[in-house]
């Protein structure tokens, strides 16, 4: 047994506004997946009236790997930061993802070479590597 084929699947749950989604994919193609599900859905939701007869903004379809993307371009990163400060930082903006989620996100940005990480496992820094 190869060690693709030992990997289960994972599976997703999103609500965007009223609509509700549950993918199952594969680790490597979850990034994309739910990138064109988004891309999908914001489209679509420009044409109905859903979003043009709400007083409310439309729902904010982000994804975690994306909005931390965000805080290193405004430069939140230049002072090193662990796990919870980003993780309380995106839910004081409104963002609650898992915990689990977010150091997933961290650390595939530290392989992007966009943050760098220091310090021992369960106590990691993370900071910008290169300006945005």
């Amino acid at each position: 047994m190869t060690e693709k084929e030992a990997k289960p699947p994972i599976r997703v749950k999103m609500k965007i506004g009223e609509i509700e989604f549950e993918i199952e994919c594969q680790e490597e193609q979850l990034q994309a997946t739910v990138d064109k599900i988004l891309s999908t859905v914001t489209e679509r939701l420009k044409g109905t009236s859903f979003l043009t007869e709400r007083a409310a903004p439309p729902p904010r379809a982000e994804t975690c790997k994306g909005l931390i993307q965000k805080l290193w371009e405004e430069r939140w990163f230049a002072t090193s930061r662990n796990l919870g400060e980003v993780h309380s930082e995106m839910a004081r903006r409104g963002f609650h993802y898992d915990r689990t989620a977010v150091a997933h996100a961290l650390i595939d940005l530290v392989k992007d070479g966009i943050l760098t990480r220091e310090g021992k496992p369960r106590r990691y820094q993370y900071a910008q590597k290169r300006p945005p």
